[in-house]
């Protein structure tokens, strides 16, 4: 595809954990950051992919992320777990917590973990997904910078606030992972990158008028003034748009105002400071029934979905994570598609780390 580069798998995930161990983190942490970044490249994710690299970089570089972070279980009960991630990477502090999470689940049926004074966790889904690899239906989802504007307002006030949800299925897993607005923010930079408008419906300006022009979006997010993103549903309530509004702020609750973290509009309020919070919850659904029997149940109904009647025009339903799931082959074999914005600054980042560019770029 024109405007776009297809990188060696295994070599981007090698410099990823270079580009993490030149900042300060353990081999031990490089490898669960590089693991949760490429995780959304697999499954096609753009947004979420080595697209953020630069992100993490700068927020290292400006004080935002804490590489050498002491991250530690504040509260504990058999089934709960409250823990203080230091300003370190999410991604480290959700690998730990979801493990956590699972662990109480497979002995006490559920395991619900909070993690707050956090940063950018990556997709939510590879957290629920962990959980539905170990054999329990996983859920996780975090909060962010303020970046969506609730319905009828033009400040933003709410993040992006991802929902995912995992549960074991033949032949693949039921797998959601969505934001709680329109689009995430980093679908709005991917779009910026390529030059190209949005379409109608996605952002408000610093007016609170919808706009197409993704700059725009990028302007709000940098100066932090009024305008952002829609909530799920759109401006208003004609698509039910208070219904998104309303899920952003479950997500507030469940992460931050449970766990006494900062809520979005409190979050990344100044480019050196983050504080964003994590839920992860796992259940044993042995709890309830047979396990083979559940998920035979489960396997069951996303047939008869596939298999329902099409509306006209379309030959094809799909299920959940089916789409994401499928692209994993693709990406191992043809490499990691970037977009050459992306790739100058990989490129740029590689340099500034002395590694060898032949190697991971020639």
């Amino acid at each position: 595809m024109e405007g776009y580069r297809y990188l060696s798998f295994e070599k981007m995930d090698a410099f990823c954990q270079k580009v993490f161990q030149n900042l300060g983190m353990s081999e031990k942490d490089s490898a669960t950051i590089a693991e949760v970044l490429l995780e959304s490249d697999l499954m096609g994710i753009e947004s979420h992919g080595l697209q953020r690299l630069i992100m993490y970089y700068g927020g290292i570089q400006v004080g935002r992320i804490n590489p050498k972070a002491q991250i530690k279980v504040t509260r504990e009960t058999p089934v709960s777990a409250l823990i203080d991630g230091d300003d370190g990477f999410g991604h480290v502090a959700g690998k730990m917590a979801m493990q956590m999470a699972i662990d109480k689940a497979k002995k006490s049926g559920i395991g619900l973990v909070l993690v707050n004074n956090s940063t950018h966790y990556g997709i939510a889904g590879y957290y629920s997904m962990m959980a539905a690899k170990q054999g329990v239906l996983g859920m996780s989802m975090t909060n962010t910078e303020a970046l969506v504007v609730p319905t009828f307002g033009k400040t933003p006030m709410v993040g992006t606030n991802p929902i995912a949800v995992t549960m074991p299925a033949e032949p693949y897993p039921f797998h959601v992972d969505m934001a709680t607005s329109v689009v995430p923010a980093g679908k709005m930079e991917v779009y910026n990158k390529k030059g190209l408008s949005v379409p109608e419906g996605w952002i408000v300006n610093s007016e609170g008028e919808v706009t197409t022009n993704p700059g725009e979006f990028i302007e709000i997010r940098k100066n932090k003034t009024d305008g952002g993103l829609l909530p799920l549903g759109g401006e208003g309530e004609l698509h039910s748009g208070h219904k998104g509004y309303a899920l952003g702020v479950i997500v507030e609750l469940l992460t931050a105002v449970l766990s006494g973290g900062h809520t979005s509009n409190h979050v990344r309020a100044v480019p050196t400071i983050e504080k964003c919070c994590h839920m992860f919850l796992a259940i044993n659904y042995e709890i309830f029934g047979e396990r083979e029997e559940i998920e035979r149940g489960m396997s069951t109904y996303m047939e008869e979905l596939r298999a329902s009647n099409k509306a006209a025009g379309h030959d094809r339903i799909y299920t959940h994570g089916e789409k994401e799931l499928s692209n994993y082959e693709n990406v191992r074999k043809n490499g990691v598609k970037v977009n050459q914005k992306t790739y100058e600054e990989l490129v740029d980042i590689c340099k500034k780390i002395g590694a060898d560019e032949a190697y991971y770029f020639g």
